[in-house]
């Protein structure tokens, strides 16, 4: 025997289903987007909204535009700096140099 339950299989506050009970929907424009790796995508917009230049591809994540021969360039990631790349920067060889023979005379007591 069933258990009773009328309402068994929606929740409190849910509306009709389906298109005829919502309304119409705005007009839609498709728009085909390529990233650099060949990916397609094709997000829709409404007809009268403003289309982006780019689009980031939802498969690797790269910027994809509307040219398919002539999509954007990847971002170029920078590699991690250690401390010693950020310090080579700041320093040449000869102030290096001149560093670490001040601080061996400190150690060894002549200044």
């Amino acid at each position: 025997m069933a258990s009773g339950n009328a309402i068994r299989g929606s929740r409190v506050g849910a509306g009709p289903m389906g298109e005829a009970e919502r309304g119409e929907s705005a007009p839609r424009l498709r728009i085909s987007f390529w990233c650099s790796n060949g990916h397609e995508t094709q997000p829709s917009f409404a007809s009268d909204a403003q289309i982006p230049d780019t689009w980031d591809c939802p498969r690797c994540g790269f910027p994809a535009g509307k040219e398919r021969e002539n999509p954007p360039d990847p971002p170029r990631t920078e590699p991690y700096k250690t401390h010693l790349a950020y310090v080579r920067e700041r320093r040449s060889d000869a102030d290096g140099e001149a560093i670490l023979a001040e601080a061996l005379a400190k150690l060894r007591g002549e200044i």
